[in-house]
């Protein structure tokens, strides 16, 4: 079983209830993964990641755009509910990562900490990014990145955040150490906890709900 499928595993054993304004979810707090890139290629081998989508997606958030029918024209739907625009979103903080990628690979210091912040303006928004801080250190010549994660939604969030992580360091002319990544609170909705069963059963056909 796969890293990602642990996690999974130890939610539904260990997880406590919580309900908030989306619903009633099973959670567990501070945890963290860190995968090598043979444990990436395990959890993206084995599970179903819209692979085009999402990178088309971090594509789009990296020119900053923030028209849902962009997203929708490149076969993005899972933004629709924001309405129109997304207003503080991803695309507001990571169209700061391209120059950051140019900046690493033209500079390659193992003494520095290149840090993407993904953090509140204090303006409104529609859908503020549960991803919070992407970190890009140089150990021995390789890549090493950490991010922290103030929420994630186990069966859908958090596979899209993982590949997109991998995506980001894969512009980085280093070979890849780690990815580490650390969450405030990962959970599953109620609506979705027999289907993640399901899915750890092996049923590579489990759809899930999404939870807005």
């Amino acid at each position: 079983m796969n890293k990602y499928y642990q996690l999974l595993q130890k939610v539904l054993a260990c997880g406590r209830t919580q309900t908030n304004k989306k619903g009633t979810i099973r959670y567990l707090l501070n945890e963290k993964l860190t995968l090598s890139p043979a444990d990436l290629l395990d959890i993206f081998e084995g599970h179903p990641i819209a692979r085009k989508k999402l990178k088309s997606e971090l594509q789009l958030f990296m020119k900053g755009e923030r028209n849902v029918d962009k997203y929708r024209e490149a076969g993005i739907s899972w933004w629709d509910y924001c309405g129109p625009v997304l207003v503080n979103s991803y695309p507001t903080y990571l169209k700061k990562l391209p120059p950051l990628i140019c900046q690493i690979n033209r500079e390659k210091r193992s003494s520095k900490n290149y840090v993407l912040f993904l953090g509140s303006t204090g303006v409104e928004t529609n859908q503020a990014p549960c991803l919070s801080l992407v970190q890009f250190q140089i150990e021995k010549g390789e890549l090493v990145l950490t991010a922290y994660q103030r929420s994630s939604d186990a069966n859908l969030g958090l596979p899209a955040d993982l590949y997109h992580l991998y995506l980001m360091a894969r512009q980085i002319e280093l070979p890849l150490k780690s990815i580490t990544l650390n969450i405030g609170n990962v959970h599953i909705y109620e609506n979705n906890l027999e289907r993640t069963r399901l899915l750890l059963d092996g049923d590579d056909n489990v759809k899930f709900e999404l939870n807005v």
